[in-house]
């Protein structure tokens, strides 16, 4: 029996961060950051069947043409991915009365929506970017056991090429689902690897009034290059959703809106436009695409 303080669930049974329970989740899932960017998306739904909001953490479910989404919002960072994957997988794969893992297992299908900066010139502004890896600066899935599942070879070579300094602990690959990837590709979608870090100042090389440790990290981080894959954007939260989701057995795929290019130095004219296009896009994909997989 997994012991209370170990899973720990508030007075109505709802699993602790989120104020969940089993029935208020859908088998398709949209992470996004911003809990703003929530009704962003379930403004498109026929119908909203149930909201909660704690901290950061807000969740909607609801239909959108027949089909059952949840969109929850996770915050910022790997640290709290940490919170939302773990309690996500309690709701389905746990008997939150006995504190029993069930026999047989759900897989989830997690979608994570979100809005970056290419790194790459060949990546324009509006265009999408499809993570087919995330690529771990951030430390936190070391806690976990994940040999089995991270990209050893990829992590050598990264390590390598940016001489990364091993007292940050050694970075991790995590590829995407290979069956969300097929069902969510299309022609306009940009292919590559999303670096994940651990913050948004430092550890993503901006400098205000502290030193960083390398400060020509980023330009070594955009001409990397593996078996053709490009690091093609940077950001908090990919890697960690990876990770996780492969680890407990769920399928999880980001898709970024690219708001900047950083190497040509352009900025969207219109980025909610963008971040809008990506909605309507991702949202048609789960209605229709996803249900071969359920």
């Amino acid at each position: 029996m997994i012991q209370s303080s170990e899973l720990i669930l508030n007075p109505d049974g709802s699993v602790y961060h989120l104020n969940l329970k089993p029935e208020h989740i859908a088998h398709d899932i949209i992470f996004v950051g911003d809990q703003n960017r929530v009704e962003k998306i379930t403004q498109f739904f026929e119908s909203i069947e149930f909201s909660i909001q704690k901290r950061e953490f807000k969740t909607q479910t609801g239909i959108f043409k027949g089909k059952r989404i949840t969109v929850m919002s996770t915050g910022i960072g790997p640290d709290n991915i940490d919170i939302v994957m773990n309690e996500l997988d309690a709701l389905v794969n746990i008997d939150l009365k006995t504190r029993q893992p069930k026999e047989n297992l759900t897989s989830l299908n997690i979608i994570r929506i979100g809005t970056s900066g290419s790194l790459q010139a060949d990546i324009s502004v509006d265009s999408f970017v499809m993570s087919t890896f995330g690529l771990g600066l951030d430390n936190m899935l070391r806690s976990y056991l994940i040999d089995e599942v991270s990209n050893i070879e990829m992590e050598n070579a990264f390590v390598k090429h940016t001489n990364w300094d091993l007292r940050k602990g050694k970075p991790y690959v995590i590829s995407c689902s290979s069956a969300l990837e097929k069902r969510i590709e299309s022609d306009k979608m940009h292919k590559g690897i999303t670096a994940t870090a651990g913050g948004f100042y430092g550890p993503q090389g901006r400098v205000l009034r502290l030193n960083i440790q390398d400060e020509a990290l980023n330009s070594k981080m955009d001409n990397f290059s593996f078996e053709g894959s490009k690091i093609t954007n940077l950001e908090m939260e990919t890697a960690a959703i990876y990770g996780l989701s492969t680890l407990l057995g769920h399928n999880a795929l980001s898709l970024n809106a690219i708001i900047a290019n950083r190497a040509t130095g352009t900025f969207s004219e219109d980025p909610y436009k963008a971040v809008d296009e990506l909605i309507a896009y991702t949202l048609n994909k789960i209605a229709f695409d996803l249900r071969i997989i359920d």
